[in-house]
């Protein structure tokens, strides 16, 4: 992905904060080739974007996101984080082949 940054504010940052995951390992695994899908359950008003990528202990962190444009530059708003659970991980590198 091409990232010019992140949009943080008082609206997305409590929701990603909630589940223990900074600021840093999200804007980490948002920018280390993350596997990114589009989100199962659409969202009228803005395409929004799963992702599964790593922090820097390996650890896997699911994103949901979506573009935001601001001052012409593309930037990733991320909409909620999460650690994600053993049963996902084991699904995940299976699918992948891992």
């Amino acid at each position: 992905m091409n990232i010019a940054g992140f949009d943080w504010d008082a609206g997305n940052w409590p929701k990603c904060a909630k589940h223990g995951v900074s600021k840093d390992e999200i804007e980490y695994a948002l920018s280390n080739a993350p596997l990114v899908l589009r989100d199962r359950h659409p969202f009228e008003q803005e395409p929004r974007f799963d992702a599964v990528g790593k922090n820097t202990e390996n650890r896997y962190i699911f994103v949901v996101f979506t573009w935001r444009e601001k001052q012409g530059h593309r930037l990733i708003r991320p909409i909620s984080a999460r650690y994600m659970h053993r049963k996902e991980i084991e699904n995940y590198e299976k699918q992948k082949g891992t």
